[in-house]
This record gives C-alpha cells, structure tokens and sequence, in this order.
C-alpha cells in the first residue's frame, strides 16, 4: 500500500536512500546508475522533502550529475534557516585553478569533434596554466609541489577526481559548470587581472 507521502512505497526503495546519498555529496549517474534513476523516477518528493530543509535540488540529465543546492535567503523578512550545505571562502590559488579549469572544460567541450567526453589532464598541464601567472624565475619545484597540493584540495571541493593507476593525472568533473557559471566567467578576464598580482603562496586553505 502507498503512503500519503510516497515516501516508502511497497516493495520499492524508500526516498531516503535517495536524499541521504545527495546529502553527502554529488550525485553521479557513472558512479551509482541504479541510484540515479531512483533519483529521477523520484525527483519531485526528493524536491519537496529538500525543500523543507531550505535545500534546492539540481538535476543535469545531460552531464548526468545532481545535488543540493541552499535555497537563496527569503526577501519577505522570514528569519533563513541555518544552511546545511555550508558555503566554503575560496582562495586566490583555488579559485585560480576552478577558473583555469573551467576554460579547459569550455574549449574541450567546443573542440568535441574527437568524440572524447572526459577531459584529462596531467599534473604537468595544470602546472604550464598556472605557470603564467607566476613571477619569472620562480621555483620549479616549489610549483609542482603547490600544483599537488591545490589539485588535493580541488579534488576535496569535488570538481577533479584522481584516476586509479595514474596518480599525476586528473579528471576535470562536469559539475564544475554548474558552479563556475556563465555570469562567473563574464568576469573571467577581470579575475584573472587580480589573480596576476598575487603570487600563489607556500601554504594554502579553504579559509
């Protein structure tokens, strides 16, 4: 028998073995097919439910990701909830990296005649994009340790993931668009004035 809510239908996956998944993180289709269709097949009582927790759930079908999303602040004067998905300062050499890394996906997306669909790209890469925005004649190594670390904490954030058996090597996640948005890349440009005058420091955080 069905619940009024349709939350644990007889026989089928109860809707927390959806949310909880999201709730944790980024939902991938490649990761876990079986749960992504559950999430589609129930993407109108996952919204609902998120909903009440001052969640926004957000679906890419196309690049086959999903995940929650804090509803914006209320404009009526209604106390906000406190956030669950918590928002993380970036700084100058993270945001650089997100920044370089959208471009990348960007030109690879519009340069799709060879039929790959998954950007890799090696520590040496990353390192050549970064390596203009650093004064001349800086230390070589230094900066391939500093590339480690700042694809460490990007992975932590998410958006690359290392590739199994080849640990100088990373994936650039799709997801990454729905955070490096177009309005953030109209100010591409200006970003990357700023980031010039800052020299990517030994030690990095989140902030």
């Amino acid at each position: 028998m069905e619940t009024q809510t349709g939350f644990a239908e007889a026989g089928k996956p109860s809707l927390s073995a959806v949310v909880i998944p999201l709730m944790k993180g980024v939902l991938y289709q490649e990761d876990d097919p079986g749960l992504w269709d559950q999430l589609l097949k129930q993407s109108a009582l996952v919204r609902e439910y998120v909903a009440v927790l001052g969640l926004d759930l957000q679906v890419d079908e196309t690049e086959g990701y999903a995940f929650l999303r804090s509803l914006p602040d209320s404009e009526d004067g209604e106390k906000a909830l406190p956030r669950l998905v918590v928002r993380r300062p970036l700084s100058y050499p993270v945001s650089l990296v997100l920044a370089l890394l959208r471009e990348k996906l960007l030109e690879f997306d519009a340069n799709g005649g060879t039929g790959a669909t998954r950007l890799i790209l090696s520590r040496d890469e990353v390192a050549d994009m970064i390596r203009v925005f650093l004064p001349e004649g800086s230390n070589e190594a230094k900066l391939v340790d500093q590339v480690d670390v700042l694809l460490n904490k990007v992975a932590d954030l998410g958006f690359v993931r290392r590739l199994r058996g080849q640990p100088q090597s990373v994936e650039v996640r799709r997801i990454l668009k729905a955070f490096v948005d177009a309005q953030w890349l109209d100010e591409f440009d200006r970003r990357l004035a700023e980031y010039r005058e800052h020299v990517l420091p030994g030690e990095e955080s989140n902030g």
